[in-house]
C-alpha cells in the first residue's frame, strides 16, 4: 500500500513549478488533492488531468491565499469533496528582489500578504478539520539562511514562515499535528525561466556554490514534502529541512 493510501491533501500554488510536483507526488503515494491556484485554471487543470490519468485524484479550485474567504473556500472544496483533510502543503509564494532604495509599500505587502498572511488563512482553515496524524508543510527557501543582496523583503517573508512553523509546531503539537517547513534553495521552474534566472549569472553562482553541483528540480522537493507528510516523519515537528544541494 502506497505511504499516502486514504489521505486528503490541500496543496496551494499547485498549478506549476514545485506546487504541481508536489501534487503529483502526493498523488502518486495514494492521496487525493485539491490543486489549488491564483490564476492558472488552465495549469491548475493540466495538473489534475496528469494526477488522474496516472489513476490518482484530484480537483481544482481557484482561490487567493491571502483573502480568507477565498482560503476557507479552497479547505471546504478538500471537505465537499472527500470527506475530510489530512494534509495541508503552503506551497503559494511570490518573490520579487529590489536594493533597498527601490523596495515601494506595494512591493512590501504584495510578498507578505501572499507568503506570510497566506500560510496563516489557509492554516487557520484547514485546523478546524486536522485531526490527529494531521501534517502541514510549509514551503519556505534557503534564503532564509543564506540572506542574498536584493531579497531583503522576500527573504523577510521566508524567515516569517520557518517562525510561524516553529510556533504552530507547538500550538498544534498537543492536537498530534505535525508542522514543518522545506527550504528549497535554488529549483528550475516556469518562474525562474521566467524571471530569467536560468543561465543567468545568478544560476551560474548558484551551481558554483552548490556542493552538490546542479539546479534543483521540482521532484526534489516533491518527495521531502511527501515525506514531511506521511507518517515516515512522524517523530518530526516544527522542522526546517533545507533541500538545497548542501547550499547554505
Amino acid at each position: 500500500m502506497s505511504k499516502l493510501t486514504g489521505k486528503v491533501a490541500v496543496v496551494t500554488g499547485a498549478s506549476k513549478g514545485i506546487g504541481a510536483a508536489i501534487a503529483k507526488a502526493l498523488a502518486a503515494q495514494g492521496a487525493s488533492v485539491v490543486v489549488n491556484y491564483a490564476s492558472s485554471r488552465a495549469g491548475a487543470d493540466k495538473v489534475v488531468a496528469d494526477i488522474t490519468a496516472a489513476g490518482g485524484k484530484a480537483v481544482a479550485v481557484g482561490g487567493d491565499v491571502s483573502r480568507a474567504a477565498d482560503a476557507q473556500g479552497i479547505v471546504e472544496t478538500a471537505i465537499e469533496t472527500y470527506g475530510k483533510l489530512d494534509i495541508l502543503v503552503n506551497n503559494s509564494g511570490v518573490y520579487e528582489f529590489a536594493p533597498i532604495e527601490e523596495i515601494t509599500e506595494e512591493h512590501f505587502h504584495k510578498q507578505f500578504n501572499v507568503n506570510v498572511l497566506g500560510v496563516l488563512l489557509t492554516t487557520q482553515a484547514a485546523v478546524k478539520h486536522l485531526g490527529e496524524g494531521g501534517s502541514i508543510v510549509n514551503v519556505s527557501s534557503v534564503v532564509s539562511r543564506i540572506t542574498p543582496p536584493n531579497s531583503a523583503v522576500y527573504t523577510a517573508t521566508k524567515g516569517a514562515v520557518d517562525s510561524i512553523t516553529g510556533v504552530l509546531a507547538k500550538d498544534l503539537g498537543p492536537r498530534k499535528i505535525r508542522v514543518n517547513s522545506v527550504n528549497p534553495g535554488m529549483v528550475e521552474t516556469e518562474g525562474t525561466h521566467a524571471a530569467g534566472v536560468m543561465g543567468s549569472d545568478l544560476e551560474t553562482w548558484a551551481i558554483s556554490t552548490t556542493p552538490l553541483g546542479r539546479i534543483g528540480q521540482p521532484d526534489d522537493i516533491a518527495d521531502v514534502v511527501t515525506f514531511l507528510a506521511s507518517d515516515d516523519s512522524r517523530w518530526l515537528t516544527g522542522e526546517s529541512l533545507i533541500a538545497s544541494g548542501g547550499l547554505r
